[in-house]
């Protein structure tokens, strides 16, 4: 039987920075340790709101805390990470000076699942620190760096088992905790997203507000095997981000949670830094693609540590195709950013 390949180890046969290593192995440390508190569940107390709101305003789960200091306490102890930023927290956090990392995450996406016992996950990205002498203080502006200059990203799924899914610029490869000896070891490697598919993932209690090339789009799906798609679609929809995309990574879809018309001020739900960015780079090294509707997600230049964007992923073939919509719509079809 073939040793099984631990997370490190595969590190080292790509023969990955071996500072980006040992940073991927303290994110990995706080997922399992998420996963642990997640299994205990209402045993431990840790199920229910805390009372508090996060910078978005939103509600938060007591585990979205806990989840949010175990992500930062792993980063901040390991000495590698300038300075951390959190989809939970207003303002950058500090790290080691002249360290050569920042790390941006959303400690627990999905977390309305959490006392319903569904799947959820934590999300991360990793960048270039440009403060890497000896007293610099990283800045905000330093985090607004384009989806294409990540390092690193990748999402721990807490599901019937724990999975991290990650790449570092050399595919997408999915390691499984094995809760005996705490190590996440390799079980599917360089993961493929079929071009085309028979499945969306889209909220569709939002339809009446989608822009005409989304409608268009779902409508046709829906039309089945009769309508001008030829084929029967599939709908999933997980509500959390880490859930639907891990399938899509698995067997193939499209991810949609689009534009809509309700807030001209607010181009999506999704956040950029903490969401958007890892999943695109995650999906485009798998073979498929990431757009806002216009814009490859990857190619956004950030303005904000909190901005949101309109986000469409999976399928290569899909994503063209609401591409395409969205440029003959013309005007009627342009996405804010």
């Amino acid at each position: 039987m073939t040793a099984p390949v631990t997370l490190d180890a595969f590190l080292n046969q790509r023969q990955a920075d071996p500072d980006l290593s040992r940073l991927l192995g303290q994110i990995a440390t706080a997922c399992c340790q998420i996963s642990q508190a997640l299994a205990r569940g209402a045993l431990a107390g840790i199920l229910g709101n805390a009372g508090t709101e996060n910078v978005q305003g939103e509600g938060q789960k007591k585990l979205d805390v806990i989840a949010n200091d175990l992500v930062n306490a792993a980063l901040l102890e390991g000495g590698l990470c300038a300075a951390v930023a959190s989809e939970e927290m207003d303002d950058l956090l500090p790290g080691q000076s002249g360290a050569p990392f920042l790390v941006l995450h959303d400690p627990l996406d999905g977390s309305s699942n959490i006392d319903v016992n569904m799947s959820v996950g934590t999300i991360f990205s990793v960048l270039r620190s440009p403060a890497t002498d000896q007293g610099q203080i990283p800045q905000v502006t330093d985090f607004l760096q384009a989806g294409r200059q990540q390092i690193a990203a990748g999402y721990a799924l807490y599901g019937p088992s724990t999975l991290l899914v990650l790449t570092v610029g050399q595919g997408v490869h999915c390691f499984t905790l094995d809760p005996q000896s705490g190590t996440f070891v390799l079980t599917a490697e360089a993961l493929q997203i079929p071009p085309q598919t028979a499945e969306f993932a889209i909220n569709m209690s939002n339809q009446r507000h989608w822009q005409q090339p989304v409608q268009d789009y779902i409508r046709d799906c829906m039309a089945g095997s009769s309508g001008p798609r030829g084929k029967n679609f599939n709908m999933r929809w997980v509500a959390s981000m880490v859930g639907d995309v891990h399938r899509i990574l698995t067997r193939g879809g499209i991810f949609l949670y689009p534009y809509d018309r309700r807030d001209p001020a607010k181009p999506g739900k999704l956040r950029l830094m903490y969401e958007a960015n890892p999943m695109s780079l995650l999906v485009e090294q798998a073979g498929g693609q990431s757009i806002n509707g216009n814009l490859a997600i990857l190619d956004i230049a950030p303005t904000q540590l909190h901005q949101r964007v309109a986000v469409i992923l999976g399928s290569g073939e899909e994503v063209s195709q609401l591409a395409a919509a969205h440029q003959q719509a013309g005007e009627a079809g342009q996405v804010p950013v």
